[in-house]
C-alpha cells in the first residue's frame, strides 16, 4: 500500500500525493487513518479561492495507533479518534492530549468522535431547565445529534426547523416532537414585541450556520430565554441586537476551542454511543473512498435527497 495525503490544489479539486510515515515526538502518536468525516467547516476552504496552494484538510478521523512517543500513554493497536489535522491521509500525527480511545461496543466506522464531542460540549454549555421547550434550527448532522441528546432529556417540547423535507423526517426519527420548514413555523412560536399573546420558545439552539437560521432563532426565543449558537458561522453576520437586548436574552457561544473540554466531551459522546443512547448509524448516509474526496465534498455542498453526513474510508 502506498501512503498518501490529500492536497487541495484549486477550488473544488484536489489530488492524492505520496506521504512519508511521520515519526512521533514526546506525547505524540501516529494514527493509521481508517475513516474521516467530511466537515461543513472545511467546505468554504475546499470550494473557495485560497491565498496559497496546496491546502490540506480533514480533522474528524478514526484510526489505529501504529506508533507512540514517550509519555503518550496510548497502546499500539488502539482504535482512536479526535480533532487531528490534517487527516485526509494514510497517516496522521497527533498529540496524545487530542486523542481518545474508542471503547468496546462502539462501531468505529460511524463513531465520529470529534463532531459528536463538539455537540456534547454545546449541549453541556446550553442551560436547559426541566420542562423547557426547545427549538433546534438546522437538521444537519450536528443538529440531529443534538436532537438525540435533547430527546433523552427532560424537555417538554422538542421542535426542529429545516428547509429540507428529508432532514425534517430524520429529525422526527431522532425524537423531535414537531418539525417545520422555516416558512411554516406557526406564528404562535415567534415572540412579537408588539404582542403579549405569543410565548416564544424557552431555549433555541441554532445549528444552521446561516444568516437565515440565526434570524429565525432570534425570532423564536422568548424574553429571558436562551439562544445557544452552535452553528459554525464563517463570514460576517448581522443580528437584531435591539430585539435581543429588549428580550434580555441569555446568548451562549456553544463552540469549543479548549482541547481539554473537547476531549472530555468527546469521551462523553463515546460513552453515550456505547450505552445506545446515541445512535449514529442512520446519520452516516454517504461513504467514499480516498480517491473520491472531491465527490464527498460536492455531495456535502449539493445535499442530495437523504444526505446527512459523508465519510471518507481510507482503508
Amino acid at each position: 500500500m502506498t501512503a498518501s495525503v490529500y492536497e487541495l490544489v484549486r477550488p473544488g479539486a484536489g489530488r492524492l500525493v505520496p506521504q512519508q510515515v511521520p515519526s512521533p515526538g514526546h506525547d505524540q502518536v501516529v494514527v493509521r487513518v481508517h475513516t474521516v468525516g467530511v466537515c461543513a467547516s472545511d467546505l468554504p476552504t475546499w470550494a473557495g479561492e485560497q491565498p496559497a496552494y496546496p491546502v490540506q484538510l480533514g480533522h474528524e478521523p478514526v484510526g489505529e495507533v501504529i506508533a507512540a512517543g514517550a509519555g503518550a500513554g496510548i497502546a499500539i493497536g488502539a482504535l482512536v479518534g479526535g480533532r487531528i489535522f490534517p487527516s485526509f491521509a494514510t497517516y496522521a500525527l497527533a498529540d496524545a492530549a487530542d486523542v481518545v480511545v474508542i471503547p468496546a461496543g462502539v462501531d468505529p466506522a460511524v463513531a465520529l468522535p470529534e463532531p459528536v464531542g463538539c455537540v456534547v460540549e454545546g449541549y453541556r454549555r446550553t442551560p436547559l431547565a426541566p420542562g423547557a421547550s426547545v427549538a433546534v434550527i438546522g437538521g444537519g448532522f450536528m443538529g440531529l445529534v443534538m436532537v438525540q441528546l435533547l430527546a433523552s432529556s427532560l424537555v417538554s417540547d422538542l421542535i426542529v426547523v429545516d428547509p429540507r423535507a428529508d432532514a425534517r423526517a430524520a429529525a422526527a426519527a431522532c425524537g423531535a416532537d414537531r418539525v417545520y420548514e422555516p416558512a411554516t413555523v406557526p406564528d404562535g412560536l415567534r415572540y412579537h414585541l408588539d404582542s403579549q399573546e405569543t410565548a416564544g420558545v424557552d431555549v433555541v439552539i441554532e445549528v444552521s450556520g446561516s444568516q437565515a437560521g440565526l434570524d429565525l432563532a432570534g425570532d423564536l426565543v422568548r424574553p429571558h430565554g436562551v439562544l445557544s449558537i452552535l452553528g459554525y458561522h464563517q463570514g460576517a453576520r448581522q443580528v437584531n441586537l435591539q430585539d435581543w437586548n429588549w428580550k434580555a436574552l441569555e446568548v451562549v457561544n456553544a463552540h469549543v476551542r479548549d482541547r481539554r473540554l473537547l476531549r472530555e466531551a468527546t469521551l462523553a459522546g463515546l460513552r453515550l454511543q456505547q450505552s445506545g443512547r446515541l445512535d449514529l448509524r442512520q446519520l452516516v448516509t454517504h461513504r467514499f473512498p480516498a480517491d473520491r474526496i472531491d465527490e464527498a465534498f460536492e455531495t456535502l455542498r449539493s445535499k442530495p435527497h437523504g444526505f446527512i453526513k459523508s465519510v471518507v474510508d481510507l482503508g
